[in-house]
């Protein structure tokens, strides 16, 4: 199959400025593309995900990426998609978070296959007035208003440093033409407005093709974005969202959302994909554990997703796998006060709960079960202790809801 069919009919092409230029380009294979990723923190998230699955399938296409991290447009900050102004990072924060990006990337993208390139090169050593009189000349305010990206902001106040970023990010892609022959820029569809800004920018100093292309954003079927938890974002970064949790957002999405994910985010065969459109009941549950693994198995490695899913039988199926890798909290003989430990210190200790406030709403709307050994059973008393000596082989599960369980040690 070729490369534009499959991309379509996973449902990640979003816009394109020119559909038949851009369609030739990515059969015709050879090309040079880039996609931007501006360093605002410290670890990759499942939407870059997305995006660097999307730079893999045209990697194995034969297409060239340049992976462009934003060391320079960080330090003014995209207003696409915000309310608020982004923090402001020091130029040491945006390096090590760059070099945390170009980690994370080599797990999914093949780099060397890539050209990596970082924009604060040549925008931290821009003049001025050159840049006014050279770029500026080619933008209209007017037309920069009605961008998506500032028309959110203007309520609110839009800066006029972050009135710059579409300047910048377009003269970026006037430089990568210039330097390695790019022309085509890829983004997610928050990025339409500055990606269809670059394009034009080129085409009309250089007097050549220069295509833009945007990638359906994760999101729900109601609309809302994907990769967000009680406890923030999904990280690709190990230590902010450890392995099993990774895999068990993904085991635990929407019935709804599963097959999209599947075409979305995996290298499953599309054909493969597209047959499991007719599962429904237990079938669905098998989709979600593929899922789970395979994402897991991309951003983590085989032994970490082996580990998530043999820890995930133990949960969803009878006697099936080990509980040895579930997430876990140690208690010490510090945690006991006169050999027991409230309920609502353990929800917040083991970081089920962010707040004893919420632990006490948690068991109020009955969300808490515990096993001991002989089975859940429910938590209905804000009061309740777990007392030691009543700890059978020196641990016990807690669940939060139908869906999330935390082992603690003793």
């Amino acid at each position: 199959m070729k490369l534009f069919e499959d991309l379509e009919r996973r449902g990640l092409i979003a816009q394109m400025t020119h559909p038949e230029e851009i369609e030739a380009l990515l059969n015709k294979g050879g090309g040079i593309f880039y996609m931007g990723f501006d360093a605002t923190a410290s670890s990759l998230h499942v939407g870059h995900f997305l995006v660097l699955t999307v730079i893999r399938r045209m990697q194995m296409a034969g297409l060239k990426p340049i992976l462009l991290l934003g060391t320079g447009t960080t330090m003014v900050g995209d207003p696409s998609g915000r309310t608020d102004m982004r923090q402001m990072l020091t130029m040491e924060e945006i390096n090590r978070n760059s070099d945390l990006f170009v980690e994370q990337m080599g797990r999914i993208v093949d780099l060397d296959n890539a050209i990596i390139e970082r924009n604060g090169d040549w925008l931290m050593k821009l003049n001025y007035v050159e840049l006014l009189r050279d770029i500026g000349v080619h933008f209209s305010v007017n037309k920069m208003l009605s961008a998506e990206c500032f028309k959110s902001r203007m309520e609110k106040g839009l800066s006029f440093i972050e009135f710059n970023y579409m300047i910048m990010q377009s003269y970026d892609f006037l430089h990568l033409y210039r330097k390695h022959g790019c022309t085509l820029q890829l983004g997610g569809n928050d990025q339409w407005s500055n990606i269809i800004s670059g394009a034009d920018l080129v085409r009309r100093v250089e007097g050549k093709g220069a295509y833009g292309l945007t990638f359906t954003l994760l999101e729900t079927k109601d609309g809302r974005k994907m990769g967000k938890t009680a406890k923030g974002a999904v990280w690709l970064d190990a230590e902010k969202t450890p392995p099993y949790e990774f895999f068990q957002y993904w085991r635990n999405v929407d019935d709804a959302e599963v097959i999209n994910c599947l075409k979305m985010l995996t290298f499953i065969p599309i054909d493969e994909i597209e047959s499991m459109e007719k599962w429904q009941g237990s079938e669905l549950n098998k989709a979600k554990e593929i899922l789970a693994y395979e994402l897991t198995k991309s951003v983590h490695g085989q032994e970490e997703a082996a580990k998530a899913l043999d820890a995930a039988k133990a949960l969803f199926t009878a006697g099936g796998g080990s509980d040895e890798n579930m997430p876990a909290t140690t208690l010490e003989a510090g945690d006991f006060a006169d050999g027991a430990v409230n309920i609502i210190d353990l929800l917040v200790k083991t970081k089920l709960a962010p707040s004893k406030g919420e632990a006490r709403r948690l068991i109020q709307q009955n969300g808490i079960t515990i096993d001991f050994g002989g089975g859940f059973e429910a938590v209905s008393d804000a009061q309740f202790t777990v007392r030691r000596d009543n700890i059978k082989n020196g641990n016990f599960v807690i669940k939060k809801g139908k869906k999330v369980f935390h082992k603690v040690l003793i």
